[in-house]
Formats: C-alpha cells, sequence, structure tokens
C-alpha cells in the first residue's frame, strides 16, 4: 500500500467521522452532550478528539444556513440569524414572545442567583405574581437549589441548564451585561423565538 492510499483512507476516514457527527446531531430532538457522542462511538474517541471534530464540523458550516452551536446541554443545528426572519415569514405560528414581567423575573434570577422569592420582589420592586414562577418552572429554566437559613427557610431558585439551552448560551458567562437585565433579556428572547 502506498503512502498515498494511506492518506486517501484516513482522509475518508475522518470525512466519514464529521458525517457521522453531523448526522446524530442532526436528528437529534435536543441538543447532544459529548458524553452522549462518546457513546454513540463507543468510546473509539476521547472528549478532546470530539472537540476537535466537532470544531471542524462547524467550520465546515460556513457559508450555509445553518451553524452549529455548543449550549449547556450539548451541541445542536440551528438556523443562522440572517435567515429567522424568513423562518419567523413562513412558520408565523412559532411560539409567542415571553411577557415583560416573565422575562424580568427571569433576569433576576439569572443574574443574582441564587435567590429567594423575597429576593426577586425586592429587586423587581413588586409582588411576584406565582403563575411566572409557575411557568418557569414548567418551562424547566428555574429550580430550587437548596434553601437558606433564615425563619421559614426559604427555597433558593437558580437556572438550569434547559434555560442556557433555551437562550442559547453555553453558560452563565456569556449573559448580557448587567446594564439593562429586562432589555437584555428581551433582546435574547427575541434571538431565541427566531432560532
Amino acid at each position: 500500500m502506498s503512502v498515498n492510499s494511506m492518506t486517501m483512507s484516513i482522509d475518508e476516514l475522518h470525512h466519514e467521522v464529521l458525517m457521522q457527527l453531523e448526522a446524530i446531531i442532526f436528528a437529534s430532538d435536543a441538543p447532544v452532550s459529548i458524553a452522549r457522542l462518546k457513546e454513540a462511538f463507543q468510546n473509539q474517541y476521547t472528549k478532546q478528539q470530539l472537540h476537535q471534530y466537532l470544531q471542524q464540523l462547524a467550520v465546515l458550516q460556513h457559508g450555509r444556513s445553518i451553524e452549529l452551536i455548543e449550549t449547556a446541554q450539548g451541541f445542536r443545528f440551528q438556523v443562522r440569524a440572517k435567515y429567522r426572519q424568513v423562518i419567523t415569514q413562513t412558520w408565523p405560528e412559532r411560539p409567542t414572545r415571553l411577557s415583560p414581567s416573565l422575562l424580568e423575573t427571569l433576569a433576576v434570577v439569572a443574574y443574582h442567583q441564587p435567590v429567594t422569592r423575597a429576593d426577586i420582589e425586592q429587586i423587581r420592586g413588586v409582588s411576584n405574581n406565582s403563575q411566572i414562577l409557575r411557568t418557569l418552572f414548567d418551562f424547566n429554566w428555574i429550580k430550587e437549589s437548596g434553601f437558606r437559613e433564615l425563619p421559614g427557610r426559604p427555597a433558593l431558585l437558580i437556572t438550569t441548564p434547559q434555560f442556557l439551552n433555551a437562550f442559547g448560551l453555553a453558560s452563565l458567562s456569556q449573559l448580557p451585561p448587567l446594564q439593562d437585565a429586562k432589555e437584555a433579556f428581551m433582546t435574547l428572547d427575541a434571538q431565541a423565538a427566531k432560532s
């Protein structure tokens, strides 16, 4: 076997791994974690190798209408921002926008976590509507994470990986700077609704 034919078969194998990764992520209805990809390839590749392949797959998406992004829950394909308007026009029944009060409550939890319900009321300056918190729990965007050592032991609320995923974030460090949290979340909501 010549060196040229060996290089060609290595290139073909490399390309096949990229195509398999693309197929797995495309076929999934949720972001795919590195651990899940490792299982899919029967532990043939390390996490570092898979990250390298995923970076190469992302490069292959340049010039296309979709992009590969990493969220807190894993990797997914999404429509590039440039094409979101045509998607909204084609399928106008996309989910409705979140209310300003829900976004404001979510912003308080995201930027000040862990927080109690009383903390949210104090920061927002209005009483909590229990329906808003229930909606955030139903979306699985917030959860309880322990209790504050005060009389009544109020629950501490934090955001979840599903929250990060819904807004296309890999970590809380990607939240917009805290100038006007309500405005920042309305911008994120507009972007998320179009993806």
